[in-house]
């Protein structure tokens, strides 16, 4: 195979193919009948093999059994099962193992809080005797005994891995950099992602493999590449030193037969402002393809060139085999956050179909350079790309809709228009549009690919960052400023006093305990969207600033929160001796680094969920042999325009929701309102549907036994519409895990 040699400028245009790269792995392609993986298998196809469910009787489907998570349960986490064994998330930041059959106790291992909220891996030896759970908790990788439910303290430093530590920054200067995604398992290797933050002076977001038995670490991939380094040229000199992020904080890939793992990463520090990085910046936004064995890039696509717009790769990249012009072909698709779809070979990274470099306008911010072109794929996109006045939402009040009118007058609205500091820009999707994690899916056989999306814009204007009332310490003085003017005040007003948009958050932090605060400031509450990479030095420096004092960090912070009833085996992780010194994050450019002179900020723009005319979200089915959606449907409910109308989709409907696709041709959804469809894979008909007692965000799940097939879904989040609250219906079910089966016979 011949190399081909790009130039480092344009290197995000196309993809390095190296000689021979695939090293074949002695793993073969899942089966798909088990759902010990995130995902169901390392591949994220939600994909499950069996027979019993099928299109005749899925509306037979009914409650088998119910979990209660109890009081303090991240309601995002996604079960898994490994034989009979379902292992949750529960009852006071407890992981506990469940009788898969009945929902019985087996065991419990309370006082894990901090335990990353989205799910956790599990691994089993070739000879089936080791089983663990592989898990990361406040800033740590440590590990469970699958059986018995205690600390496995032989892994790592006395039962833990220090994911600080080779970050190029001082380890104890970092606040977060776990992901709220498990990681994913090839072999005997875990390969993790990580959420340092994505606001100025982030740490880099390197991906890391490490060994499951010993916690050594086996590799590292530098996202944001070193001197000599492939890609390092695309950044200013020394860009490494600060540029933070580039980071997988969702869900990756692996294709188990290749020994290759996928990485959808995130943008580059900061978003929506790249003065200080000017150049394409590998491999901020890029899809790259790594040897699962070594790190070693093989090839990479970027889909975005100098982020400006938030638009990380966020959903997991899917792998399929496609039938195009009479040839067969491994492919792996990734959808983004700005509706478009991106398919490749994944053994050479050539484009499956036509992608084109289309110019776009440049930014009239002081220093900034936008990219002059963009690549689009020559596909059909699944969302709506501007926000004018004739697709404002007509559901809109009198009053609102002739606010929005004035506004569009002076705002820009449009495919990649960057943002300024003069107007505002609307960007549809934005930064909580297109298809987010647990948005993909995939029949992995028959080349259709599944995508559950949203078109919810973003308003945006930059603002020039200055400093906030001096009551805390400089360093977090700064922390507080950047987060606070642009995540925070375009709702709350920068007198904290409130506005239509959000409310008064003067001395809040007097009204919740820190953990609270947390949670709703990193996973969302009503139209407030979810802060995913916010670190923890900025959530203790805004909680300060709101009036709370904050738990003392570093440290193992443990405890159940309560007494827990039942078969408890153990409390707390391994036990993490709190770091004597307390290192500063970094806060400005290091010395003798060119810069800009002024920093810009700019909230997150999501508080007009619904600025568009429905649907506002769908689930699409691509069958990506020919390049056509094969069919739309709408998902969701939604109360604030619609008065609960099924049909128009929903704000906000799809994040934080997933699928099943079974083998019977069946795709399994959940939806906003605490829906759950069975939709029929060939046409899109809804085939069965029912309402939870509560909303779910998790990933569901699905596994057998006996023959006997069940559907599990985490539904505990609480409503955020009184109109649509089921939990308050007679017979609800109660807020927990909820699992679906056929009646017996």
């Amino acid at each position: 195979m011949e190399l081909k040699k790009v130039s480092s400028r344009a290197s995000g245009i196309l993809l390095l193919i190296v000689p021979f790269l695939i090293i074949r792995c002695s793993s073969d392609s899942p089966d798909h009948t088990t759902w010990s993986h995130y995902g169901g298998s390392p591949d994220q196809s939600k994909y499950f093999n069996a027979s019993q469910i099928t299109k005749e009787n899925v509306n037979q489907l009914q409650v088998a059994w119910t979990y209660p998570v109890g009081d303090n349960a991240p309601s995002s986490f996604s079960p898994i099962i490994a034989d009979t064994i379902m292992y949750v998330y529960a009852k006071n930041y407890s992981l506990i193992a469940l009788n898969a059959l009945t929902g019985e106790e087996i065991w419990i291992h309370t006082g894990l809080r901090g335990v990353s909220r989205r799910g956790i891996n599990y691994w089993e030896s070739k000879d089936k005797k080791d089983k663990r759970l592989v898990f990361t908790i406040n800033n740590s990788l440590q590990e469970i005994d699958a059986m018995t439910g205690q600390t496995i303290t032989t892994f790592g430093n006395n039962g833990h891995v220090d994911l600080r530590v080779g970050l190029d920054r001082d380890p104890t200067s970092l606040r977060r950099v776990q992901a709220m995604m498990p990681g994913v398992i090839f072999g005997d290797l875990v390969i993790m992602g990580s959420a340092p933050g994505e606001n100025y002076f982030s740490a880099p977001g390197y991906v890391r493999a490490y060994n499951v038995v010993t916690g050594k670490l086996e590799w590292t991939f530098h996202t944001i590449p070193k001197p000599g380094e492939y890609g390092y040229d695309t950044w200013p000199k020394d860009a490494y030193k600060y540029v933070g992020a580039v980071n997988v904080w969702s869900e990756m890939t692996v294709d188990t037969k290749r020994g290759i793992v996928f990485l959808p990463l995130g943008s580059p520090t900061y978003d929506y402002y790249g003065a200080d990085r000017l150049g394409s910046n590998l491999f901020g936004n890029c899809l790259v393809a790594l040897d699962a064995r070594t790190g070693k890039r093989l090839w990479h696509y970027q889909t975005v060139h100098h982020d400006l717009w938030d638009y990380d790769l966020a959903s997991a990249p899917q792998l399929l085999t496609v039938n195009r012009d009479g040839k067969t072909i491994d492919a792996v698709a990734v959808a983004t956050k700005h509706g478009f779809v991106f398919v490749f070979n994944r053994e050479t990274g050539e484009p499956v179909f036509p992608i084109e470099e289309k110019p776009f306008p440049p930014s009239e911010m002081p220093g900034e350079e936008a990219w002059p072109t963009q690549p689009i794929p020559l596909l059909p996109d699944f969302a709506r790309h501007e926000v004018t006045k004739e697709t404002l939402n007509p559901y809109f009040p009198e009053e609102i809709k002739q606010q929005w009118l004035k506004r569009l007058d002076t705002a820009k609205s449009g495919l990649f228009v960057p943002h300024s500091d003069k107007y505002e820009t609307i960007t549809m999707p934005g930064a909580l549009g297109g298809a987010s994690y647990g948005n993909t899916a995939t029949d992995p056989n028959k080349g259709i690919m599944y995508i559950m999306a949203q078109d919810y814009a973003s308003v945006y204007k930059l603002n020039k960052v200055v400093p906030v009332k001096p009551i805390l310490s400089d360093d977090e003085i700064k922390l507080v400023n950047v987060f606070y003017t642009g995540s925070c005040q375009t709702c709350h007003g920068a007198d904290m006093k409130g506005s239509a948009a959000g409310p008064s958050l003067i001395n809040v932090g007097q009204r919740y305990f820190y953990e609270e605060f947390k949670t709703v400031v990193t996973e969302g509450i009503g139209r407030m969207p979810a802060f995913v990479h916010v670190d923890e030095a900025t959530l203790t420096a805004l909680y300060k600033y709101l009036g709370g004092i904050p738990f003392r960090f570093p440290g193992n912070r443990g405890g159940s929160g309560g007494e827990i009833s039942g078969p408890v085996v153990a409390s707390g992780g391994a036990k993490i001796l709190a770091d004597t010194t307390r290192g500063t994050p970094l806060t400005d450019y290091p010395e003798d680094v060119p810069h800009p002179e002024n920093r810009y900020t700019t909230g997150y723009g999501t508080d007009w969920q619904a600025l568009a005319a429905p649907p506002w979200a769908s689930i699409f089915a691509y069958d990506l042999n020919n390049g056509t959606i094969k069919w739309r449907q709408p998902i969701g409910l939604d109360s604030a325009f619609t008065q609960g109308d099924k049909t128009a989709g929903a704000p906000a409907g799809t994040i934080r929701k997933g699928m099943v696709i079974t083998s019977t041709g069946i795709v399994f959804a959940t939806g906003k309102g605490g829906m759950v469809y069975a939709f029929d894979a060939d046409n899109g008909n809804i085939l069965w549907e029912t309402t939870l007692g509560s909303e779910s965000t998790g990933q569901p799940g699905m596994y057998e036994i006996n023959g006997k097939q069940y559907l599990v879904i985490n539904a505990s989040n609480r409503f955020e519409s009184d109109s649509y609250d089921f939990s308050k219906r007679p017979g609800a079910l109660p807020r927990g895990y909820v699992v679906f089966a056929l009646p017996d016979k």
